[in-house]
C-alpha cells in the first residue's frame, strides 16, 4: 500500500519560479519578460562555478544586467563551492534571495553567510541535493531560512527527469517546518512539470521552480498559470 502523504498544518501560497537557464542563453532578459508576462511570482537564477556541478552557467554580472530588465523577486540558486567569497557580489547584483548548499557549509559558515545577507535586508535560503539529508545544524535554523531547496535533479543542467525518490525526504522536511511552524518556504527544483507537481505540493512543496517546465512549452507564458492552477488543485484549492 502506498504512503499517503500528511496533511501540514499550515498551507503557505503556491508561488511559481521559472529558471531561466532551461531558456536560450543568449536571450535571458527574454525569458524575464516571460516570467513577468506570466505572473511568476520570482524569477530562478541558476548559477553553476564547474566545481560544486559539472556546468558553468553566469556569474554576477548577467544578474546585475537582468536586474535592470524586471522588478520581479530575483532567487539566486548558488551552486558554488565557495559561496562566502562571492556572495557580497551577487548581493549588489540585485539577488534578493540567495540560497546556498549545505554540503559545502557547517554552522559556522552557514551563520557568517546569514550575517552578511540580512546586514543587507536580503532572504537566505538553503539547498540540498537529491542525496543529502537535512543537517543537524540546519535543522536547528530552519526559523532562518527564507527558502529551502529540495532538488529533485543532481544539480547541472535543465531538462532532467524529476528523481521521485527524493519525495519521502520531502515529506519530512515538510513535517519539520509545519511542526515548528516555520514561514520557510519549500522550494522544489529539478524536472517540474504539470504530470508531477500534484505529488510535489501533496508532500508539501508551496515554491515551484521550472525549467523545461515552463521554456520548452509551446506556450512559455501559459505554462506558468497552468502550473499554479494545477498545483493549487491538487491541495485543494487553498
Amino acid at each position: 500500500m502506498t504512503e499517503q502523504p500528511r496533511t501540514l498544518a499550515k498551507k503557505k501560497p503556491i508561488m511559481v519560479a521559472p529558471s531561466v537557464l532551461a531558456w536560450d542563453l543568449s536571450r535571458l532578459g527574454e525569458a524575464v519578460e516571460i516570467a513577468s508576462r506570466g505572473k511568476a511570482d520570482m524569477v530562478h537564477l541558476d548559477v553553476i562555478d564547474g566545481h560544486f556541478a559539472p556546468n558553468i552557467t553566469f556569474g554576477p554580472g548577467t544578474v546585475k544586467a537582468l536586474r535592470k530588465t524586471s522588478d520581479l523577486t530575483f532567487d539566486t540558486h548558488l551552486m558554488i563551492s565557495e559561496p562566502i567569497r562571492y556572495v557580497e557580489r551577487f548581493i549588489e547584483a540585485g539577488s534578493d534571495i540567495l540560497t546556498f548548499h549545505a554540503e559545502v557549509l557547517n554552522a559556522e559558515s552557514f551563520d557568517l553567510l546569514q550575517g552578511m545577507v540580512h546586514a543587507k535586508g536580503k532572504g537566505i535560503g538553503l539547498a540540498l541535493k537529491p542525496q543529502t539529508e537535512l543537517p543537524r545544524w540546519a535543522e536547528e535554523r530552519l526559523d532562518s531560512l527564507k527558502t529551502l531547496i529540495v532538488m529533485t535533479v543532481n544539480p547541472g543542467f535543465s531538462g532532467q527527469t524529476m528523481d521521485m525518490s527524493v519525495m519521502p525526504k520531502l515529506e519530512r522536511i515538510s513535517a519539520l517546518i509545519a511542526e515548528g511552524d516555520y514561514e520557510t518556504n519549500i522550494e522544489i527544483d529539478g524536472g517540474v512539470e504539470p504530470e508531477n507537481v500534484g505529488e510535489v505540493v501533496r508532500r508539501g512543496g508551496n515554491l515551484l521552480v521550472a525549467g523545461a517546465g515552463v521554456y520548452a512549452k509551446k506556450d512559455p507564458v501559459a505554462a506558468i498559470a497552468d502550473l499554479r492552477a494545477r498545483a493549487t488543485a491538487a491541495r485543494g484549492g487553498a
